[in-house]
């Protein structure tokens, strides 16, 4: 008896060992990288979903990530600052969006080169912004559209029937 209890307490043991292991494993490799480079920062109307850890792309890859999100209390508009890798240099004349990740994926920082010779440094401002597209709101516009549409139809069916011919 007792050394089956033994053997139990063990095998106990050896799994939450394991179970452990993957933890520190999961933790160490979530996929982010440390936030090196030099940093940016830009003002939006909205960045609906777009936060703390999220990733800063340049033609579809990643050079960067979301540092900090805050709301500036003068013009109530989103202050981002985000990092960019140091052999990525944008011109002054840059702009950044927000854009989706795949349909239901979350938020991404888009950037698109400029064409100027002058390059942002460390603490620069991209100046040229577009906010969030609220999917909801695009959604019930549609929606709305269509029901006016429908009415229109249907309204216009009906004068036809009762015009006298």
């Amino acid at each position: 008896m007792a050394q089956r209890n033994l053997s139990e307490l063990l095998a106990g043991a050896v799994v939450l060992a394991v179970a452990v292991g993957f933890l520190g494993y999961a933790v160490a490799n979530t996929g982010r990288t440390p936030s090196s480079g030099y940093k940016l920062h830009a003002a939006f109307e909205r960045i609906d979903g777009l936060g703390a850890g999220s990733d800063v792309r340049l033609a579809g890859v990643k050079i960067g990530s979301i540092v900090e999100t805050s709301v500036d209390p003068k013009t109530y508009q989103a202050q981002i600052t985000f990092t960019v890798r140091p052999d990525v240099m944008l011109p002054v004349d840059s702009s950044a969006e927000i854009a989706s990740d795949g349909l239901l994926g979350g938020k991404v920082l888009s950037l698109v080169p400029g064409g100027d010779d002058k390059m942002l440094k460390d603490g620069g401002r991209i100046q040229i912004t577009q906010s969030a597209v609220s999917l909801e709101q695009l959604l019930g516009k549609f929606i709305f559209s269509v029901s006016d549409l429908s009415t229109n139809v249907q309204k216009s069916l009906r004068e036809n029937q009762a015009a006298p011919k």
